[in-house]
C-alpha cells in the first residue's frame, strides 16, 4: 500500500500511511483574521480523516471553523490541557497526548514530542505545551508542529520523512520558530531519508499583497533547499507546493 503526503498549506499536511489518514494542524479558511490565502480560495477538507493531530493552540494551528468542516465527531490528538477548549466548542472526540505518550490510530502508532513554542492562546490565556508528533507505521514520519530547535530533536530515532516549518506568514519570524537555516540544522540533527518544508507559501497579510505577492511567499523554499544541500548533504529534499503530494 503507498504511503503519501500532500502538502495541503501552512501546516497543514495529509499523511495517508497503512490505510490510515491523519491530518496535521487544519487551516483551510481563504481567509484568517488579516491573514488571506493565496489564490483566496478554501480548501475542501480530506475525506474519511481518521484523526486530526493539533500541535499547538494558536490560532493558524487550531481553527475552529476547519475543524468543524470535518465533523464535530472527528477524533483529534491534541496537547494535553488543550481538551477542556475544544470541549467547549463541541467536539466531543480529543485524546489528548502529554510528550512522551503514544496513542495507536488505525495501523500508525502517534507519539507526541517536546517543541519549543508558545503555549498561551490569547487572548484569555488557555494554556498547552505545544508538542510534535512522530508517526510510525511501515514509515517513520516526524510534524515538528511550529518549534524553535531542541536538544531532544538528536533523539527521535531513525525517520523516513520530517516535517519540518521554515517559515510563518509574514516577512520576519519570532521565538519559537524555524527559519530555512536552523530548519536545515534540524535535517543534520535528524538525518531523515527526506525533508519536505511546511508552513510556508499558504498565507500572508492582506496588505501585504496589494500590488504583487510578497517574496517572502517564495523565497524560504528555496533558501532552505541550499541550506540542506550545504548541511546536510544526504538529505532529499521534496518541496511541495500547497495542494500538491508526493509518493513514499
Amino acid at each position: 500500500m503507498t504511503s503519501r503526503i500532500v502538502y495541503v498549506g501552512h501546516a497543514t499536511v495529509l499523511v495517508a500511511m497503512d490505510g490510515t489518514r491523519l491530518l496535521t494542524d487544519p487551516l483551510l479558511r481563504s481567509r484568517l483574521l488579516h491573514l488571506r490565502r493565496v489564490g483566496r480560495s478554501a480548501v475542501a477538507p480530506p475525506e474519511q480523516i481518521d484523526a486530526v493531530l493539533l500541535s499547538h493552540l494558536h490560532f493558524d494551528h487550531l481553527d475552529i471553523p476547519s475543524l468543524r468542516q470535518l465533523g464535530r465527531g472527528v477524533r483529534i490528538v491534541a496537547p494535553r490541557g488543550a481538551g477542556r477548549l475544544l470541549a467547549k466548542k463541541g467536539f466531543d472526540g480529543v485524546v489528548e497526548l502529554a510528550i512522551g505518550e503514544e496513542l495507536q490510530v488505525g495501523n500508525v502508532s502517534v507519539t507526541a514530542v517536546p517543541a519549543v513554542h508558545e503555549a498561551a492562546r490569547l487572548p484569555f490565556g488557555t494554556r498547552a505545551d505545544p508538542v510534535g508528533y512522530v508517526l510510525a507505521g511501515s514509515r517513520s514520519v516526524y510534524f515538528a508542529g511550529d518549534t524553535d530547535l531542541f536538544p531532544e530533536m538528536a533523539d527521535l530515532g531513525a525517520l523516513d520523512v520530517a516535517l519540518l516549518p521554515i517559515w510563518g506568514w509574514g516577512p520576519s519570524l519570532g521565538h519559537g520558530h524555524l527559519d530555512p537555516r536552523s530548519a536545515a540544522v534540524a535535517a543534520r540533527v535528524l538525518r531523515p531519508s527526506i525533508a519536505i518544508p511546511i508552513h510556508w507559501g499558504t498565507y500572508f497579510p492582506a496588505h501585504a499583497g496589494l500590488r504583487t505577492l510578497p517574496a517572502f511567499l517564495e523565497l524560504p523554499a528555496a533558501q532552505f533547499s541550499a541550506h540542506v544541500r550545504e548541511l546536510a548533504p544526504d538529505v532529499e529534499v521534496r518541496v511541495l507546493r500547497p495542494g500538491e503530494q508526493t509518493a513514499l
